[in-house]
């Protein structure tokens, strides 16, 4: 028998190729008139299409985003925005630009515009996250939900190979948790459900065609509806293992979903059958940890922590850090499955499972 709840986001999304051309008459519709752009240093050409369709509104141009929103940044930014009067962001970018304008609305109630370029997702959830000291704080606040969201399939055809594998996996772990899990929500398995077989089915095409549009527009739309059903869903030992890496080893975000994706969900797979199963029949594959790890070779994304700074020695610390959490999983968080699961995906060896 179904059994659920389900309050959606306040979301307001335009998705449209070419839409950002329209950008000035939606920025006004909201009522703001002193855009501050938000982007990293490498965004400076996407943030200049933005800039030459919003004209006057804007006040400044921020382009020291980074991964994983150090406070540091925040306050800077913040200061900015204030000194500007600036009465709302646009974040134009990935997850890190995205996470900024979001932590200024957390701390500065600064109403928050984005564009994304790339398969984040995380403008889609109220997931907010902020790294203080080595330690990445998340939460959740409706507040961080940006005011609106313009997905423009057309700026993503700048965005190369080398990000588009893993900021497809990126994505895919944020339907994945919300399939493959022990409290399934109706509503939400059927965004992440329609997300897993979108990017799966799409995110080679652009890696042998980076000029499809076609297929570009449908990882995008897949990773929106990845990030809301985030958004409304849940999270478990997967994403706490990423904020670990990231928070303490400053690895880069999508790249640490990618690799520990696979082994993540083998850890979980017997509590989650049919999740897991689900999540394989939307791939198209047998097995959903071997298929998400197929997937992420075919598209050259990095399947092995040692090949993206870790140690073997930052094994143990990470395990350390995690056994201190306290969140829900499917599965109990044991020292010797977690050290073997990690160790894994260290070496990139093919997930298994340690019954131990």
């Amino acid at each position: 028998m179904m059994n659920f709840t389900y309050k959606p986001l306040p979301w307001n999304i335009t998705f449209a190729p070419g839409a950002v051309s329209n950008i000035r008459g939606m920025v006004e519709g909201l009522g703001f008139s002193k855009a501050l752009i938000l982007s990293t240093s490498g965004q400076s050409q996407n943030a200049q299409i933005v800039a030459s369709h919003l004209g006057e509104l804007i006040v400044g141009h921020f382009d020291q985003a980074k991964m994983h929103v150090p406070i540091e940044t925040v306050k800077e930014a913040s200061n900015l925005a204030k000194r500007l009067g600036a009465d709302c962001t646009v974040s134009i970018g990935g997850g890190s630009t995205t996470g900024l304008g979001k932590a200024l609305a957390l701390r500065k109630n600064l109403p928050n515009i984005a564009i994304p370029t790339t398969y984040a997702g995380s403008e889609m959830t109220n997931i907010w996250g902020i790294t203080e000291k080595g330690k990445k704080v998340t939460g959740r606040d409706d507040i961080v939900v940006p005011n609106l969201v313009i997905y423009d399939p057309e700026l993503t055809l700048s965005l190369p190979p080398s990000v588009v594998g893993p900021s497809g996996l990126n994505a895919l772990a944020q339907a994945v948790v919300n399939v493959a899990t022990d409290a399934p929500n109706t509503m939400v398995s059927l965004m992440a459900l329609e997300a897993i077989k979108d990017i799966a089915e799409n995110l080679p095409a652009i890696i042998s065609e980076p000029e499809n549009l076609d297929a570009r527009s449908k990882v995008l739309y897949g990773s929106s509806m990845a990030g809301a059903s985030l958004g409304t869903g849940t999270t478990s030992l997967h994403h706490k293992l990423c904020h670990t890496f990231g928070g303490a080893f400053k690895t880069p975000h999508a790249e640490t979903h990618a690799i520990l994706l696979p082994h993540s969900v083998a850890y979980n797979a017997k509590a989650t059958a049919d999740g897991s199963q689900a999540v394989a029949d939307a791939m198209g594959v047998t097995d959903a940890a071997i298929g998400i790890r197929d997937l992420a070779l075919k598209v050259g994304a990095p399947t092995a922590l040692k090949d993206i700074g870790i140690s073997e020695q930052d094994i143990g610390k990470a395990v350390e850090i995690v056994l201190g959490m306290d969140f829900h999983n499917p599965e109990p968080i044991t020292e010797t499955r977690l050290r073997h699961m990690m160790e894994n995906a260290y070496h990139g060896r093919e997930p298994t499972i340690d019954q131990a």
